[in-house]
């Protein structure tokens, strides 16, 4: 057991050793020879214990230190100490890595620890079956040297790990994973591997049978919408009454016919594989067309509709995506504000990016309301959206718009005060402007 080395009885050994020394020397009348030999046998003892010291710390098998009196006791003991302290550090970290490896191989997920240059440093069971890894015989390898998709290998160049990346399993291309990747530990990633088969497949299936469902009854509706229109004009001698189911009849099937088409808009932007960095859309240019759409838009509510459009911002992204989000929000606030209100359309650049803001000084909207808003059919008021014509999909369809391009709709209301929808777009999506 270790305990305090008393300084001052060592001392007082060593000085009595020497007081003894010099006595006998003076005694016998020969004090050099007598040092000279003491010295000789301090130096012989010492080293004695130096190599007992150096053959047990590199030969000897057994823990327990050798048995020395004085101070190459408390050496030993000292030693005997630091080494059963480690002896534990390691046993405790040997336990945790256990439990980290087993608690990793219980993951359902396929699990990939790799260095900054994508070596392989581990892997977990499910990640050697689905992925096709050999443990230990990969350990080292480069992960994109064994996992050969063109959108894995760009998702490990991009440096970018945001966002997941879906792709086909390596070991079985009726499979879909999602590939994600985040920091571990200190220069190292942590890749975690999911099987989203079901769910790609379940989102394929809703996304084609609203495209289908949709598609389907477009025809339908044309065909009822122009029979509505003959018989409203060939019906001046008729009852009022069916005046009236006519004209609400072709109010609701142009309603339909709105949301067949936000339907439609809905699931080509969630399924647009356009890239976003591939073209540049002169905004305004754009926005000023959606300001002439908005102008007739507003001859019934006589509103004071202000743009202030930056005409030399330009930005990267698609351009059809980038027309609806910006002109559902205009219209939403045209069709939402009081009669002869004001709305004012910012766009603008910033340090940070290009902002994007719709402002009005209408009704505003309760708190309550404003994180569903962007959610499909969900409406603050049934009866005014009813009297609008609204489909209840706008803002859904900004929202998708606005994920594709990497950023998200902000929302400020205040009841009686009007309300303010905006986005910024990243400064990576904000075009430099053309020098001659």
């Amino acid at each position: 057991m270790y305990y305090h080395q008393s300084w001052s009885k060592t001392f007082i050994r060593f000085a009595l050793l020497v007081g003894a020394s010099i006595a006998v020397g003076l005694y016998l009348g020969e004090l050099l020879l007598v040092m000279l030999i003491f010295a000789g046998a301090l130096l012989l003892y010492n080293y004695i214990h130096l190599y007992r010291l150096t053959k047990w710390l590199w030969h000897s098998r057994t823990m327990s230190p050798p048995s020395a009196p004085g101070i190459w006791h408390h050496i030993y003991e000292g030693i005997y100490f630091l080494q059963r302290r480690n002896r534990n550090k390691r046993k405790n970290l040997g336990e945790l890595v256990k439990r980290f490896r087993e608690g990793s191989e219980a993951l359902p997920d396929a699990v990939v620890v790799i260095d900054k240059q994508a070596r392989i440093m581990w892997c977990n069971r499910n990640a050697r079956i689905e992925l096709g890894l050999r443990w230990p015989d990969d350990n080292g390898r480069r992960i994109d040297n064994l996992i050969r998709h063109p959108r894995f290998i760009e998702f490990m160049e991009s440096d970018d790990y945001q966002y997941p990346v879906e792709i086909p399993a390596p070991t079985n291309p009726h499979k879909t994973f999602e590939f994600r990747m985040m920091e571990y530990g200190e220069d190292q990633f942590l890749l975690i591997v999911r099987d989203v088969s079901r769910v790609s497949h379940l989102e394929e299936m809703r996304k084609d049978f609203v495209a289908n469902v949709s598609h389907e009854l477009k025809t339908p509706l044309t065909v009822i919408n122009g029979y509505l229109e003959v018989l409203a004009s060939s019906t001046e001698d008729a009852p009022p009454i069916v005046n009236k189911a006519l004209s609400e009849m072709g109010t609701q099937t142009k309603r339909m016919q709105n949301l067949i088409e936000d339907l439609l808009v809905l699931s080509r932007i969630e399924s647009s594989g356009e890239r976003i960095f591939e073209k540049v859309i002169d905004m305004h240019a754009m926005l000023k067309q959606i300001q002439m759409e908005a102008a007739a838009l507003n001859k019934e509510k006589h509103h004071e509709i202000i743009f202030k459009v930056d005409p030399d911002l330009k930005v990267f992204g698609v351009e059809t995506e980038m027309r609806s989000a910006c002109s559902n929000l205009i219209f939403n606030a045209i069709h939402y504000t009081p009669p002869k209100g004001k709305i004012e359309v910012i766009f603008k650049r910033r340090s940070n990016g290009a902002y994007f803001g719709v402002k009005d000084n209408g009704d505003g909207i309760d708190e309550k309301h404003l994180r569903r808003l962007t959610e499909r059919f969900y409406r603050v008021d049934k009866a005014r959206s009813r009297k609008t014509g609204g489909s209840g999909l706008g803002l859904s369809i900004v929202k998708h718009v606005l994920h594709h391009h990497n950023t998200l709709l902000e929302v400020e209301s205040k009841v009686g005060k009007g309300s303010e929808f905006s986005f910024l777009l990243p400064a990576e999506l904000v075009a430099l402007e053309e020098t001659d």
